[in-house]
């Protein structure tokens, strides 16, 4: 049995492609590119906000500056209404809380801005995270290990004990990278 599990957020813990797909699009209508449906933006996830940003504006707009000015209303709409749909799916709380209480070390490693990714993990899995690690400028994200490697000092954790559970490539490479055990969640 693993004694510690590090969990994605978006798309593991927490349904979130409606809000990160209405805050995507009302940047696209704002800047009269072409909006994207649900199924296309769950392709476009996975590796951070910036890389989402990137992947929804048209080829023709992906400048730095013009980027960087989509990346600002894409993060202000989207912290305004990161809650609106976005839902724990069935089951995982429960789930979650019965880990705690079996005496599993838990984090959450996500690719989300770290000052949204503690508050939007608290909002629906309250006291069951005590350390949630977001994207932080700097550090590199998923994919790269360092995240994980952070997380498991936090926990006092060898690899031997830890498994990494998420719901994309991205996450089972970061697990492999971080030479640990990967799940995947549907």
């Amino acid at each position: 049995m693993y004694q510690n599990v590090i969990f994605d957020l978006d798309g593991t813990l927490l349904n979130t492609i409606d809000d990160l797909a209405d805050a995507g699009n009302w940047v696209c209508a704002r800047r009269g590119w072409p909006e994207h449906t649900v199924e296309e933006y769950k392709r476009m996830v996975g590796n951070g906000i910036p890389k989402l940003v990137e992947r929804f504006a048209p080829e023709g707009a992906r400048d730095e500056a013009t980027l960087k000015e989509a990346l600002e209303q894409f993060s202000t709409r989207y912290d305004a209404h990161k809650e609106d749909k976005t839902a724990a799916y069935p089951g995982m709380v429960d789930c979650i809380a019965r880990l705690k209480a079996a005496g599993v070390n838990m984090a959450v490693l996500t690719n989300k801005a770290d000052p949204m990714a503690g508050p939007v993990v608290n909002a629906y899995y309250p006291g069951l995270f005590p350390t949630v690690q977001g994207a932080l400028p700097g550090v590199p994200t998923k994919p790269d290990p360092t995240g994980v490697y952070s997380l498991m000092q936090d926990l006092h954790a060898d690899p031997a004990s830890t498994l990494f559970v998420g719901d994309s490539d991205v996450d089972i490479l970061t697990g492999h990278n971080a030479g640990l055990p990967a799940m995947g969640a549907l």
